[in-house]
């Protein structure tokens, strides 16, 4: 997750973890903001990382990925 699009934006920040709040406060485009309630209400974390990198799946289930946790 980043604070801005790192494809416009090459000075864009990443985040490895955010809070619930942090992310509704922030208004990142990470998902819905119901979504998140949702998940924060539930005490579900979201794991967000990218398809688009091949194995990545594989990377993240085993901790050596690139993510981002929010909780």
């Amino acid at each position: 997750v980043y604070d801005s699009d790192p494809r416009k934006n090459p000075a864009a920040k990443r985040y490895d973890r955010l809070g619930y709040a942090e992310v509704l406060s922030r208004d990142l485009k990470v998902m819905d903001g119901a979504a998140i309630a949702l998940a924060r209400d539930n005490g579900l974390p979201v794991i967000v990382f990218s398809i688009d990198e091949p194995g990545n799946l594989l990377k993240v289930l085993r901790g050596d990925g690139r993510a981002t946790v929010i909780e």
